[in-house]
């Protein structure tokens, strides 16, 4: 069914599908020319509505991830309970002031307006959070490197009444020899677990 397909799939020139894009379809399949508006209203009748797409990481292995889940996880879920250890999920991101709006609809003729300064800055964040939902974080402005991460594994441990099993992804920084090694002189209090590639 088209529906299920992307232009990419359906040898089109475009990326996503569009009013126009599915004119210009209608068009080359049945010789009909049809205004957008019409598509419009034709693909509301059929239950479609523009959205904004959710992305994926084409490089990502589903097969492997639901292994890891299965069969890894799995066992760390049981050494975490065995050992009385809590699992904690880390990742890093950025925050910026000057953020990416979306669509907004308005009146035509009155676009929107969202006012932002021209100063900007960004701030970055590593961040765990535990399957109850307890959050910790710290905000850096450097760039993230093993002694960043060694920094919030030691203030992740400090306040901490059980061994913490940290899983994250395959960043370098979490395999850097410095880490490994000071993982190794607090692996009563922390370990670290890796996602899948």
């Amino acid at each position: 069914m088209i529906a299920d397909k992307t232009p990419d799939q359906l040898k089109m020139p475009f990326a996503l599908w569009t009013r126009r894009a599915v004119c210009d379809l209608v068009e080359e399949r049945y010789r009909v020319r049809l205004p957008e508006r019409t598509c419009g209203d034709y693909l509301k009748r059929w239950g479609f509505s523009a959205q904004r797409p959710a992305r994926r990481n084409s490089e990502q292995n589903p097969e492997a991830v639901r292994r890891w889940i299965e069969e890894e996880y799995l066992q760390i879920a049981k050494r975490a309970k065995k050992e009385g250890a809590e699992i904690h999920w880390g990742d890093e991101t950025g925050v910026r002031n000057d953020c990416q709006q979306g669509r907004s609809f308005a009146p035509v003729g009155k676009t929107p307006l969202v006012r932002n300064s021209s100063k900007r800055f960004s701030v970055n964040m590593i961040s765990s959070v535990t399957n109850q939902g307890k959050v910790r974080w710290m905000v850096y402005r450097d760039s993230f490197n093993a002694a960043v991460f060694i920094k919030f594994t030691s203030r992740l441990i400090k306040g901490a009444k059980r061994k913490i099993i940290l899983i994250v992804d395959n960043l370098w920084v979490h395999r850097s020899k410095p880490v490994k090694e000071w993982v190794a002189q607090h692996d009563r209090e922390i370990e670290l677990a890796f996602l899948p590639s």
